[in-house]
Protein backbone atom coordinates (compact mmCIF):
# COMPACT_ATOMS: atom_id res chain seq x y z
CA UNK A 1 0.00 0.00 0.00
CA UNK A 2 1.60 3.25 -1.19
CA UNK A 3 0.87 6.29 0.97
CA UNK A 4 1.22 9.96 0.17
CA UNK A 5 3.23 11.90 2.76
CA UNK A 6 0.25 14.08 3.73
CA UNK A 7 -1.98 11.03 4.22
CA UNK A 8 0.61 9.42 6.46
CA UNK A 9 0.99 12.59 8.49
CA UNK A 10 -2.77 12.86 8.97
CA UNK A 11 -3.01 9.30 10.26
CA UNK A 12 -0.21 9.85 12.72
CA UNK A 13 -1.69 13.15 13.89
CA UNK A 14 -5.15 11.66 14.50
CA UNK A 15 -3.71 8.56 16.16
CA UNK A 16 -1.84 10.93 18.46
CA UNK A 17 -5.17 12.71 19.22
CA UNK A 18 -3.97 16.05 17.87
CA UNK A 19 -7.01 16.35 15.61
CA UNK A 20 -10.35 14.53 15.35
CA UNK A 21 -10.80 11.37 13.31
CA UNK A 22 -13.01 11.27 10.24
CA UNK A 23 -15.24 8.69 11.91
CA UNK A 24 -15.37 7.22 15.42
CA UNK A 25 -17.27 4.07 16.37
CA UNK A 26 -18.40 4.35 19.99
CA UNK A 27 -20.14 2.06 22.49
CA UNK A 28 -19.16 -1.17 20.77
CA UNK A 29 -17.80 -4.50 21.94
CA UNK A 30 -14.77 -4.98 19.70
CA UNK A 31 -13.92 -8.52 18.60
CA UNK A 32 -10.16 -8.96 18.91
CA UNK A 33 -9.29 -11.71 16.41
CA UNK A 34 -5.67 -11.79 17.57
CA UNK A 35 -6.42 -12.83 21.16
CA UNK A 36 -9.99 -14.10 20.66
CA UNK A 37 -11.53 -11.79 23.22
CA UNK A 38 -13.64 -8.66 23.58
CA UNK A 39 -12.04 -5.27 24.10
CA UNK A 40 -13.68 -1.90 24.61
CA UNK A 41 -12.92 1.60 23.44
CA UNK A 42 -13.59 4.02 20.62
CA UNK A 43 -12.48 2.92 17.15
CA UNK A 44 -11.04 5.79 15.11
CA UNK A 45 -11.12 5.83 11.30
CA UNK A 46 -9.21 8.06 8.89
CA UNK A 47 -9.38 7.79 5.11
CA UNK A 48 -11.07 4.39 5.36
CA UNK A 49 -8.43 2.93 7.70
CA UNK A 50 -8.51 2.11 11.40
CA UNK A 51 -5.92 4.30 13.13
CA UNK A 52 -6.61 3.71 16.81
CA UNK A 53 -8.58 2.11 19.63
CA UNK A 54 -9.00 4.14 22.81
CA UNK A 55 -10.59 7.48 23.60
CA UNK A 56 -11.16 9.45 20.39
CA UNK A 57 -13.23 12.30 19.00
CA UNK A 58 -14.51 12.30 15.43
CA UNK A 59 -16.26 14.45 12.86
CA UNK A 60 -18.79 11.63 12.48
CA UNK A 61 -19.89 9.23 15.23
CA UNK A 62 -21.29 5.74 14.69
CA UNK A 63 -23.09 4.55 17.81
CA UNK A 64 -22.62 0.78 18.01
CA UNK A 65 -25.25 0.60 20.79
CA UNK A 66 -23.38 -2.16 22.61
CA UNK A 67 -23.31 -4.37 19.51
CA UNK A 68 -20.27 -6.39 18.50
CA UNK A 69 -17.80 -4.67 16.17
CA UNK A 70 -16.63 -7.47 13.91
CA UNK A 71 -14.12 -7.50 11.04
CA UNK A 72 -15.59 -7.97 7.57
CA UNK A 73 -15.77 -11.52 6.24
CA UNK A 74 -13.62 -12.83 3.39
CA UNK A 75 -14.61 -15.61 0.99
CA UNK A 76 -11.38 -17.51 0.35
CA UNK A 77 -12.46 -19.07 -2.95
CA UNK A 78 -15.52 -18.29 -5.05
CA UNK A 79 -16.58 -18.39 -8.67
CA UNK A 80 -18.82 -15.34 -8.96
CA UNK A 81 -20.19 -16.68 -12.25
CA UNK A 82 -21.81 -19.56 -10.33
CA UNK A 83 -24.21 -17.08 -8.77
CA UNK A 84 -25.42 -16.35 -12.33
CA UNK A 85 -25.11 -12.64 -11.52
CA UNK A 86 -22.47 -10.15 -12.61
CA UNK A 87 -19.92 -8.91 -10.02
CA UNK A 88 -21.96 -5.71 -9.67
CA UNK A 89 -25.13 -7.61 -8.77
CA UNK A 90 -23.24 -10.23 -6.75
CA UNK A 91 -21.88 -7.43 -4.57
CA UNK A 92 -25.41 -6.24 -3.73
CA UNK A 93 -26.22 -9.75 -2.49
CA UNK A 94 -23.16 -10.65 -0.41
CA UNK A 95 -22.41 -7.29 1.21
CA UNK A 96 -25.52 -7.46 3.44
CA UNK A 97 -24.16 -10.84 4.59
CA UNK A 98 -20.97 -9.21 5.79
CA UNK A 99 -18.75 -10.47 2.95
CA UNK A 100 -16.58 -7.51 2.03
CA UNK A 101 -13.73 -9.22 0.19
CA UNK A 102 -13.80 -12.23 -2.14
CA UNK A 103 -10.97 -14.21 -3.70
CA UNK A 104 -12.44 -15.14 -7.05
CA UNK A 105 -11.31 -17.41 -9.84
CA UNK A 106 -12.94 -16.41 -13.16
CA UNK A 107 -12.21 -19.74 -14.78
CA UNK A 108 -15.87 -20.30 -15.62
CA UNK A 109 -16.05 -17.37 -18.02
CA UNK A 110 -12.37 -17.92 -18.91
CA UNK A 111 -13.24 -21.36 -20.30
CA UNK A 112 -15.93 -19.79 -22.49
CA UNK A 113 -14.46 -16.43 -23.51
CA UNK A 114 -10.77 -16.51 -22.58
CA UNK A 115 -9.05 -13.18 -21.96
CA UNK A 116 -12.22 -11.26 -22.87
CA UNK A 117 -14.01 -13.03 -20.05
CA UNK A 118 -11.34 -12.19 -17.48
CA UNK A 119 -11.30 -8.57 -18.68
CA UNK A 120 -15.07 -8.40 -18.17
CA UNK A 121 -14.85 -9.69 -14.60
CA UNK A 122 -12.11 -7.20 -13.73
CA UNK A 123 -13.88 -4.26 -15.37
CA UNK A 124 -17.29 -5.08 -13.92
CA UNK A 125 -15.87 -5.36 -10.40
CA UNK A 126 -13.98 -2.05 -10.55
CA UNK A 127 -15.00 0.72 -8.14
CA UNK A 128 -17.68 -1.24 -6.31
CA UNK A 129 -17.96 -1.60 -2.50
CA UNK A 130 -17.09 -5.30 -2.66
CA UNK A 131 -13.32 -5.86 -2.86
CA UNK A 132 -12.91 -8.46 -5.62
CA UNK A 133 -9.43 -10.00 -5.68
CA UNK A 134 -8.62 -12.32 -8.57
CA UNK A 135 -6.70 -15.55 -8.87
CA UNK A 136 -6.01 -16.19 -12.55
CA UNK A 137 -7.43 -19.41 -14.01
CA UNK A 138 -4.73 -22.04 -14.27
CA UNK A 139 -6.60 -24.61 -16.32
CA UNK A 140 -8.29 -23.25 -19.42
CA UNK A 141 -9.20 -25.73 -20.73
CA UNK A 142 -9.60 -27.64 -17.48
CA UNK A 143 -8.28 -30.84 -19.05
CA UNK A 144 -7.42 -32.27 -22.44
CA UNK A 145 -10.38 -34.68 -22.38
CA UNK A 146 -13.01 -32.14 -23.42
CA UNK A 147 -13.47 -29.06 -25.58
CA UNK A 148 -13.86 -25.58 -24.15
CA UNK A 149 -14.19 -22.17 -25.73
CA UNK A 150 -10.68 -20.91 -25.07
CA UNK A 151 -7.11 -21.80 -24.24
CA UNK A 152 -5.00 -19.69 -21.89
CA UNK A 153 -1.27 -20.32 -21.63
CA UNK A 154 1.35 -18.64 -19.46
CA UNK A 155 1.94 -15.82 -21.95
CA UNK A 156 -1.81 -15.11 -22.09
CA UNK A 157 -2.01 -14.82 -18.29
CA UNK A 158 1.16 -12.81 -17.75
CA UNK A 159 -0.25 -9.33 -18.60
CA UNK A 160 -2.99 -9.72 -16.00
CA UNK A 161 -0.44 -9.71 -13.18
CA UNK A 162 -0.05 -5.98 -13.76
CA UNK A 163 -3.58 -5.49 -12.43
CA UNK A 164 -3.60 -4.32 -8.80
CA UNK A 165 -6.33 -6.78 -7.79
CA UNK A 166 -4.72 -9.90 -9.27
CA UNK A 167 -3.22 -11.98 -6.46
CA UNK A 168 -1.93 -15.20 -7.98
CA UNK A 169 -2.81 -18.41 -9.81
CA UNK A 170 -6.10 -20.18 -9.15
CA UNK A 171 -6.86 -23.82 -8.45
CA UNK A 172 -4.54 -26.18 -10.31
CA UNK A 173 -6.98 -28.91 -11.32
CA UNK A 174 -5.06 -30.84 -13.95
CA UNK A 175 -3.18 -33.16 -11.62
CA UNK A 176 -1.97 -35.60 -14.32
CA UNK A 177 -0.18 -32.72 -16.06
CA UNK A 178 1.26 -31.49 -12.76
CA UNK A 179 2.29 -35.00 -11.70
CA UNK A 180 4.14 -35.48 -14.96
CA UNK A 181 5.66 -31.99 -14.83
CA UNK A 182 4.27 -31.12 -18.23
CA UNK A 183 5.23 -27.75 -19.65
CA UNK A 184 1.59 -26.71 -20.07
CA UNK A 185 1.12 -26.33 -16.30
CA UNK A 186 4.72 -25.88 -15.12
CA UNK A 187 5.10 -22.81 -17.35
CA UNK A 188 2.06 -21.20 -15.70
CA UNK A 189 3.27 -21.99 -12.20
CA UNK A 190 6.80 -20.75 -12.88
CA UNK A 191 5.48 -17.58 -14.46
CA UNK A 192 3.12 -16.95 -11.55
CA UNK A 193 5.83 -17.46 -8.95
CA UNK A 194 7.73 -14.54 -10.47
CA UNK A 195 4.90 -12.26 -9.40
CA UNK A 196 3.26 -13.98 -6.44
CA UNK A 197 3.67 -16.81 -3.95
CA UNK A 198 -0.06 -17.57 -3.92
CA UNK A 199 -1.20 -20.58 -5.94
CA UNK A 200 -4.31 -22.59 -5.07
CA UNK A 201 -4.68 -26.35 -5.33
CA UNK A 202 -7.44 -28.78 -6.25
CA UNK A 203 -6.76 -32.21 -4.74
CA UNK A 204 -10.14 -33.91 -5.17
CA UNK A 205 -9.85 -37.67 -4.68
CA UNK A 206 -6.04 -37.66 -4.71
CA UNK A 207 -3.74 -39.72 -2.51
CA UNK A 208 -1.33 -38.50 0.17
CA UNK A 209 1.66 -38.24 -2.13
CA UNK A 210 -0.24 -35.82 -4.36
CA UNK A 211 0.01 -33.32 -1.50
CA UNK A 212 3.79 -33.58 -1.71
CA UNK A 213 3.60 -32.90 -5.44
CA UNK A 214 1.38 -29.87 -4.99
CA UNK A 215 3.42 -28.40 -2.13
CA UNK A 216 6.67 -28.94 -4.00
CA UNK A 217 5.19 -26.88 -6.83
CA UNK A 218 4.58 -23.99 -4.41
CA UNK A 219 0.84 -24.55 -4.09
CA UNK A 220 -0.51 -23.35 -0.76
CA UNK A 221 -4.15 -24.36 -0.35
CA UNK A 222 -6.90 -26.87 -1.04
CA UNK A 223 -10.68 -26.54 -0.90
CA UNK A 224 -11.55 -30.05 -2.13
CA UNK A 225 -11.38 -31.99 1.16
CA UNK A 226 -14.41 -33.81 2.46
CA UNK A 227 -12.91 -36.06 5.18
CA UNK A 228 -11.06 -35.25 8.39
CA UNK A 229 -8.18 -37.55 7.50
CA UNK A 230 -7.63 -35.80 4.15
CA UNK A 231 -7.81 -32.41 5.84
CA UNK A 232 -5.25 -33.40 8.45
CA UNK A 233 -2.79 -34.58 5.82
CA UNK A 234 -3.01 -31.23 4.05
CA UNK A 235 -2.50 -29.31 7.29
CA UNK A 236 0.46 -31.52 8.25
CA UNK A 237 2.15 -30.67 4.97
CA UNK A 238 1.74 -26.94 5.40
CA UNK A 239 -1.33 -26.27 3.31
CA UNK A 240 -4.11 -23.89 4.15
CA UNK A 241 -7.42 -25.72 4.50
CA UNK A 242 -10.42 -23.99 2.92
CA UNK A 243 -13.62 -25.36 4.43
CA UNK A 244 -16.31 -25.17 1.76
CA UNK A 245 -20.05 -24.78 2.08
CA UNK A 246 -21.61 -24.14 -1.31
CA UNK A 247 -24.82 -25.08 -3.07
CA UNK A 248 -23.71 -28.62 -3.99
CA UNK A 249 -20.50 -29.27 -2.07
CA UNK A 250 -21.36 -29.00 1.62
CA UNK A 251 -18.22 -30.06 3.47
CA UNK A 252 -18.34 -27.97 6.63
CA UNK A 253 -20.17 -30.40 8.90
CA UNK A 254 -17.63 -33.16 8.31
CA UNK A 255 -14.50 -30.99 8.13
CA UNK A 256 -15.09 -28.66 11.06
CA UNK A 257 -14.10 -31.51 13.39
CA UNK A 258 -10.49 -31.12 12.24
CA UNK A 259 -10.22 -27.55 13.56
CA UNK A 260 -8.46 -27.16 16.92
CA UNK A 261 -6.84 -24.21 18.70
CA UNK A 262 -3.51 -25.67 17.52
CA UNK A 263 -4.24 -25.61 13.78
CA UNK A 264 -7.09 -23.11 13.36
CA UNK A 265 -4.84 -20.37 11.99
CA UNK A 266 -4.36 -22.49 8.85
CA UNK A 267 -8.13 -22.87 8.35
CA UNK A 268 -10.55 -20.54 6.57
CA UNK A 269 -13.90 -20.62 4.80
CA UNK A 270 -15.08 -20.52 1.20
CA UNK A 271 -18.26 -21.04 -0.81
CA UNK A 272 -16.71 -22.05 -4.16
CA UNK A 273 -19.94 -22.40 -6.16
CA UNK A 274 -23.17 -21.00 -4.76
CA UNK A 275 -26.36 -20.11 -6.57
CA UNK A 276 -27.90 -16.68 -6.15
CA UNK A 277 -31.07 -17.95 -4.44
CA UNK A 278 -28.99 -19.81 -1.84
CA UNK A 279 -26.88 -16.71 -1.21
CA UNK A 280 -30.02 -14.66 -0.65
CA UNK A 281 -31.79 -17.22 1.52
CA UNK A 282 -29.02 -18.56 3.77
CA UNK A 283 -26.05 -16.29 3.17
CA UNK A 284 -22.43 -16.61 2.19
CA UNK A 285 -19.49 -16.82 4.60
CA UNK A 286 -21.80 -15.70 7.41
CA UNK A 287 -23.60 -19.01 6.88
CA UNK A 288 -20.28 -20.87 7.24
CA UNK A 289 -19.61 -19.02 10.50
CA UNK A 290 -23.06 -19.85 11.87
CA UNK A 291 -22.67 -23.52 10.99
CA UNK A 292 -19.18 -23.67 12.52
CA UNK A 293 -20.56 -22.28 15.79
CA UNK A 294 -23.48 -24.72 15.64
CA UNK A 295 -21.04 -27.63 15.33
CA UNK A 296 -18.93 -26.59 18.29
CA UNK A 297 -16.43 -23.94 17.18
CA UNK A 298 -16.07 -21.04 19.62
CA UNK A 299 -17.59 -17.91 18.01
CA UNK A 300 -14.45 -15.76 18.14
CA UNK A 301 -12.46 -18.56 16.51
CA UNK A 302 -15.05 -18.96 13.76
CA UNK A 303 -14.91 -15.21 13.10
CA UNK A 304 -11.11 -15.32 13.03
CA UNK A 305 -11.29 -18.05 10.39
CA UNK A 306 -13.67 -15.91 8.33
CA UNK A 307 -11.53 -12.79 8.50
CA UNK A 308 -7.91 -12.72 9.68
CA UNK A 309 -7.02 -16.26 8.57
CA UNK A 310 -8.35 -15.69 5.06
CA UNK A 311 -6.55 -12.35 4.82
CA UNK A 312 -3.25 -13.88 5.86
CA UNK A 313 -3.63 -16.83 3.49
CA UNK A 314 -3.86 -14.46 0.53
CA UNK A 315 -1.40 -11.83 1.71
CA UNK A 316 -4.02 -9.17 2.42
CA UNK A 317 -2.04 -7.69 5.30
CA UNK A 318 -4.35 -4.71 5.80
CA UNK A 319 -7.54 -6.76 6.09
CA UNK A 320 -9.17 -9.04 8.61
CA UNK A 321 -9.04 -7.24 11.96
CA UNK A 322 -10.33 -4.29 13.97
CA UNK A 323 -6.95 -2.75 14.70
CA UNK A 324 -4.79 0.25 13.72
CA UNK A 325 -3.34 -0.09 10.23
CA UNK A 326 -6.21 -2.26 8.95
CA UNK A 327 -8.88 -1.30 6.45
CA UNK A 328 -12.10 -0.14 8.11
CA UNK A 329 -14.28 -2.98 6.82
CA UNK A 330 -16.51 -4.02 9.69
CA UNK A 331 -19.90 -5.32 10.75
CA UNK A 332 -22.15 -4.59 13.68
CA UNK A 333 -23.49 -7.87 15.08
CA UNK A 334 -26.51 -8.13 17.37
CA UNK A 335 -25.29 -11.43 18.84
CA UNK A 336 -22.58 -14.06 18.45
CA UNK A 337 -24.73 -17.17 18.13
CA UNK A 338 -26.91 -16.32 15.14
CA UNK A 339 -24.34 -13.87 13.69
CA UNK A 340 -27.19 -11.47 13.02
CA UNK A 341 -25.74 -8.59 11.01
CA UNK A 342 -27.46 -5.24 11.47
CA UNK A 343 -25.02 -2.92 9.68
CA UNK A 344 -22.10 -3.34 7.26
CA UNK A 345 -19.42 -0.69 6.73
CA UNK A 346 -16.90 -0.62 3.87
CA UNK A 347 -13.94 1.71 4.54
CA UNK A 348 -16.07 3.27 7.26
CA UNK A 349 -19.05 3.94 4.96
CA UNK A 350 -22.42 2.24 5.49
CA UNK A 351 -23.13 -0.13 2.56
CA UNK A 352 -25.77 -2.49 3.98
CA UNK A 353 -28.34 -2.33 6.75
CA UNK A 354 -30.76 -4.95 8.05
CA UNK A 355 -30.09 -7.29 5.16
CA UNK A 356 -30.39 -4.69 2.38
CA UNK A 357 -27.78 -3.04 0.20
CA UNK A 358 -27.99 0.74 0.84
CA UNK A 359 -24.90 2.20 -0.81
CA UNK A 360 -24.68 4.02 -4.13
CA UNK A 361 -26.47 2.48 -7.15
CA UNK A 362 -24.28 0.24 -9.29
CA UNK A 363 -24.74 -0.35 -12.99
CA UNK A 364 -23.41 -2.80 -15.58
CA UNK A 365 -21.18 -1.39 -18.29
CA UNK A 366 -22.13 -1.99 -21.92
CA UNK A 367 -21.41 -5.59 -22.82
CA UNK A 368 -19.12 -6.64 -25.64
CA UNK A 369 -21.13 -8.49 -28.34
CA UNK A 370 -18.74 -11.47 -28.33
CA UNK A 371 -19.60 -12.17 -24.68
CA UNK A 372 -23.27 -12.58 -25.58
CA UNK A 373 -22.93 -14.92 -28.54
CA UNK A 374 -21.36 -18.10 -27.21
CA UNK A 375 -23.83 -20.89 -28.04
CA UNK A 376 -22.98 -22.52 -31.36
CA UNK A 377 -24.70 -25.86 -31.93
CA UNK A 378 -25.57 -27.41 -35.33
CA UNK A 379 -29.02 -28.72 -36.20
CA UNK A 380 -29.73 -31.93 -34.31
CA UNK A 381 -32.13 -34.84 -34.59
CA UNK A 382 -33.00 -37.83 -32.43
CA UNK A 383 -30.58 -40.09 -34.31
CA UNK A 384 -27.76 -37.99 -32.81
CA UNK A 385 -28.79 -39.09 -29.32
CA UNK A 386 -28.71 -42.87 -29.70
CA UNK A 387 -26.56 -44.87 -27.26
CA UNK A 388 -25.59 -48.28 -28.67
CA UNK A 389 -25.78 -51.09 -26.13
CA UNK A 390 -25.84 -54.01 -28.55
CA UNK A 391 -26.35 -57.60 -27.45
CA UNK A 392 -25.78 -56.92 -23.77
CA UNK A 393 -28.21 -55.11 -21.49
CA UNK A 394 -25.50 -53.94 -19.08
CA UNK A 395 -24.28 -50.34 -19.02
CA UNK A 396 -22.03 -48.11 -16.96
CA UNK A 397 -24.16 -45.71 -14.92
CA UNK A 398 -23.30 -42.32 -13.49
CA UNK A 399 -24.93 -42.46 -10.08
CA UNK A 400 -25.32 -39.04 -8.50
CA UNK A 401 -24.75 -38.42 -4.80
CA UNK A 402 -27.13 -35.64 -3.71
CA UNK A 403 -25.37 -32.49 -2.50
CA UNK A 404 -21.98 -33.85 -3.48
CA UNK A 405 -19.67 -33.20 -6.43
CA UNK A 406 -18.51 -36.81 -6.64
CA UNK A 407 -20.46 -39.58 -8.34
CA UNK A 408 -20.49 -43.36 -8.12
CA UNK A 409 -19.54 -45.58 -11.05
CA UNK A 410 -22.19 -48.26 -11.34
CA UNK A 411 -23.07 -51.15 -13.64
CA UNK A 412 -26.77 -51.86 -14.11
CA UNK A 413 -29.18 -53.65 -16.35
CA UNK A 414 -30.80 -51.11 -18.68
CA UNK A 415 -33.77 -51.08 -21.02
CA UNK A 416 -32.77 -51.73 -24.65
CA UNK A 417 -34.73 -51.50 -27.90
CA UNK A 418 -33.20 -52.36 -31.27
CA UNK A 419 -29.78 -52.35 -29.63
CA UNK A 420 -30.10 -48.84 -28.17
CA UNK A 421 -30.57 -47.58 -24.62
CA UNK A 422 -34.07 -46.45 -23.66
CA UNK A 423 -34.57 -44.24 -20.56
CA UNK A 424 -36.55 -45.90 -17.76
CA UNK A 425 -38.47 -43.87 -15.20
CA UNK A 426 -39.14 -47.04 -13.21
CA UNK A 427 -35.40 -47.74 -12.87
CA UNK A 428 -34.59 -44.02 -12.53
CA UNK A 429 -32.24 -44.29 -15.51
CA UNK A 430 -32.23 -41.13 -17.63
CA UNK A 431 -30.32 -40.19 -20.75
CA UNK A 432 -27.50 -37.69 -20.20
CA UNK A 433 -26.03 -35.67 -23.06
CA UNK A 434 -23.26 -33.09 -23.43
CA UNK A 435 -23.25 -30.92 -26.55
CA UNK A 436 -20.12 -28.97 -27.53
CA UNK A 437 -21.30 -25.36 -27.87
CA UNK A 438 -18.22 -23.22 -28.48
CA UNK A 439 -16.91 -24.16 -31.93
CA UNK A 440 -19.89 -25.82 -33.61
CA UNK A 441 -18.05 -29.16 -33.79
CA UNK A 442 -21.18 -31.25 -33.42
CA UNK A 443 -19.57 -33.31 -30.64
CA UNK A 444 -22.11 -35.04 -28.42
CA UNK A 445 -21.17 -37.11 -25.38
CA UNK A 446 -23.85 -39.58 -24.25
CA UNK A 447 -24.39 -41.55 -21.05
CA UNK A 448 -26.85 -42.90 -18.51
CA UNK A 449 -27.48 -41.17 -15.19
CA UNK A 450 -29.29 -42.38 -12.08
CA UNK A 451 -30.62 -40.44 -9.10
CA UNK A 452 -32.50 -37.43 -10.48
CA UNK A 453 -35.91 -38.99 -9.94
CA UNK A 454 -37.44 -37.09 -12.87
CA UNK A 455 -40.60 -38.78 -14.17
CA UNK A 456 -41.05 -36.89 -17.46
CA UNK A 457 -39.56 -34.14 -19.59
CA UNK A 458 -36.01 -32.80 -19.65
CA UNK A 459 -33.78 -30.14 -18.15
CA UNK A 460 -30.72 -28.49 -19.72
CA UNK A 461 -28.17 -25.76 -18.98
CA UNK A 462 -25.15 -24.04 -20.50
CA UNK A 463 -23.53 -24.10 -17.06
CA UNK A 464 -21.46 -27.29 -17.24
CA UNK A 465 -18.24 -27.17 -15.24
CA UNK A 466 -15.66 -26.37 -16.31
CA UNK A 467 -15.78 -26.21 -20.09
CA UNK A 468 -19.42 -25.10 -20.01
CA UNK A 469 -20.82 -26.98 -22.93
CA UNK A 470 -24.55 -27.71 -22.93
CA UNK A 471 -25.58 -30.53 -20.60
CA UNK A 472 -29.06 -32.04 -20.60
CA UNK A 473 -30.86 -34.97 -19.04
CA UNK A 474 -34.34 -36.30 -19.60
CA UNK A 475 -36.80 -39.09 -20.07
CA UNK A 476 -37.06 -38.75 -23.85
CA UNK A 477 -35.01 -37.53 -26.81
CA UNK A 478 -37.62 -35.09 -28.10
CA UNK A 479 -37.66 -33.00 -24.93
CA UNK A 480 -33.87 -33.09 -24.67
CA UNK A 481 -33.53 -31.69 -28.19
CA UNK A 482 -36.17 -29.06 -27.48
CA UNK A 483 -34.23 -27.95 -24.40
CA UNK A 484 -31.01 -27.61 -26.40
CA UNK A 485 -32.75 -25.51 -29.06
CA UNK A 486 -34.28 -23.24 -26.41
CA UNK A 487 -30.85 -22.62 -24.90
CA UNK A 488 -29.50 -21.86 -28.35
CA UNK A 489 -32.24 -19.27 -28.94
CA UNK A 490 -31.65 -17.65 -25.52
CA UNK A 491 -27.85 -17.50 -26.02
CA UNK A 492 -27.50 -19.66 -22.93
CA UNK A 493 -29.24 -20.31 -19.64
CA UNK A 494 -31.41 -22.96 -18.02
CA UNK A 495 -34.55 -24.60 -19.37
CA UNK A 496 -37.21 -27.09 -18.31
CA UNK A 497 -39.21 -28.87 -21.01
CA UNK A 498 -42.30 -31.08 -20.74
CA UNK A 499 -44.06 -32.64 -23.74
CA UNK A 500 -42.29 -30.26 -26.10
CA UNK A 501 -43.27 -27.11 -24.18
CA UNK A 502 -41.07 -24.72 -22.24
CA UNK A 503 -42.49 -24.63 -18.73
CA UNK A 504 -39.68 -22.51 -17.22
CA UNK A 505 -36.42 -20.93 -18.35
CA UNK A 506 -33.80 -18.38 -17.35
CA UNK A 507 -31.70 -16.56 -19.93
CA UNK A 508 -27.98 -16.18 -19.14
CA UNK A 509 -26.75 -14.12 -22.06
CA UNK A 510 -23.27 -13.32 -20.72
CA UNK A 511 -21.16 -16.30 -21.86
CA UNK A 512 -24.13 -18.57 -21.13
CA UNK A 513 -23.21 -18.18 -17.44
CA UNK A 514 -24.53 -14.87 -16.12
CA UNK A 515 -27.58 -12.72 -16.57
CA UNK A 516 -27.43 -9.10 -17.69
CA UNK A 517 -30.41 -8.38 -15.40
CA UNK A 518 -30.49 -7.29 -11.74
CA UNK A 519 -30.23 -9.93 -9.03
CA UNK A 520 -33.93 -9.67 -8.14
CA UNK A 521 -34.89 -10.68 -11.68
CA UNK A 522 -32.43 -13.57 -11.64
CA UNK A 523 -33.74 -14.74 -8.28
CA UNK A 524 -37.32 -14.64 -9.55
CA UNK A 525 -36.31 -16.77 -12.53
CA UNK A 526 -34.61 -19.30 -10.27
CA UNK A 527 -37.71 -19.47 -8.09
CA UNK A 528 -39.88 -20.18 -11.13
CA UNK A 529 -37.48 -22.91 -12.25
CA UNK A 530 -37.54 -24.50 -8.82
CA UNK A 531 -41.35 -24.50 -8.77
CA UNK A 532 -41.57 -25.92 -12.29
CA UNK A 533 -39.41 -28.93 -11.43
CA UNK A 534 -42.33 -30.50 -9.57
CA UNK A 535 -44.17 -30.71 -12.92
CA UNK A 536 -41.51 -33.22 -13.99
CA UNK A 537 -42.15 -35.26 -10.87
CA UNK A 538 -38.95 -34.12 -9.16
CA UNK A 539 -39.12 -34.47 -5.35
CA UNK A 540 -35.43 -34.62 -4.38
CA UNK A 541 -33.84 -32.53 -1.65
CA UNK A 542 -31.04 -31.21 -3.86
CA UNK A 543 -30.71 -28.75 -6.72
CA UNK A 544 -30.92 -30.78 -9.94
CA UNK A 545 -29.50 -28.01 -12.14
CA UNK A 546 -26.44 -27.65 -9.93
CA UNK A 547 -26.01 -31.40 -9.79
CA UNK A 548 -26.34 -31.59 -13.57
CA UNK A 549 -23.76 -28.85 -14.08
CA UNK A 550 -21.09 -30.84 -12.22
CA UNK A 551 -21.66 -34.14 -14.04
CA UNK A 552 -19.34 -32.79 -16.74
CA UNK A 553 -16.35 -32.08 -14.48
CA UNK A 554 -13.73 -34.74 -15.33
CA UNK A 555 -11.36 -33.95 -12.46
CA UNK A 556 -13.69 -35.11 -9.67
CA UNK A 557 -14.41 -38.85 -9.24
CA UNK A 558 -15.77 -41.18 -10.25
CA UNK A 559 -17.65 -41.18 -13.56
CA UNK A 560 -18.43 -38.04 -15.59
CA UNK A 561 -19.49 -37.07 -19.11
CA UNK A 562 -17.74 -34.69 -21.53
CA UNK A 563 -18.52 -33.75 -25.12
CA UNK A 564 -16.13 -36.57 -26.13
CA UNK A 565 -17.98 -39.24 -24.16
CA UNK A 566 -18.21 -41.09 -20.85
CA UNK A 567 -15.13 -40.47 -18.70
CA UNK A 568 -13.62 -42.63 -15.95
CA UNK A 569 -11.80 -40.21 -13.64
CA UNK A 570 -9.75 -42.88 -11.87
CA UNK A 571 -8.24 -44.30 -15.06
CA UNK A 572 -8.42 -40.83 -16.65
CA UNK A 573 -9.77 -42.09 -19.94
CA UNK A 574 -12.98 -42.29 -21.89
CA UNK A 575 -14.92 -45.54 -21.77
CA UNK A 576 -17.90 -46.97 -23.64
CA UNK A 577 -21.35 -46.83 -22.08
CA UNK A 578 -22.04 -50.50 -22.75
CA UNK A 579 -20.26 -53.04 -20.57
Amino acid sequence: MLLEKDTLKKRITVANKQEPADIVVKNGRIIDVFNLEIITGDVAIVDGMFIGIGDFEGNQVIDAKNRYVCPGFIDGHVHIESSMATPVEFAKVVLPHGVMTVITDPHEIGNVSGENGIDFMLENSENIPLDVRVMLPSCVPATSVENSGAELNADDLKPFFKHRRVLGLAEVMDYPSLQNAQDSIVDKIAMSLRYSDRIDGHLAGLDRNAINVYRSAGIISDHECNTVSDALERLRRGMYLLIREGSVAKDLKSLIKVVTPNNARRCLFCTDDKHLDDLIEEGSIDHNVRLAIKYGIEPFLAIQMASLNAAECYGLKHKGAIAPGYEADFLLLDDLESIKISEVYKSGELVAENGEYVSDPLAIEELKPELCSTVHVPELNENDLQIPIGETDQAYIIEIIPNNLTTNKGIETVKVENGYFIPSVERDQLKLAVFERHNNTGNIGLGVVKGFGIKEGAIATTIAHDSHNIVATGTNDSDILKAVNVLKEMHGGLAIIKEGEVIASLSLTIAGLMSDQDFQTVNLGLTQLKQALSKLGFTGEFNPFLTLSFLTLPVIPALKLTDLGLFDVKSFQHIEVKV
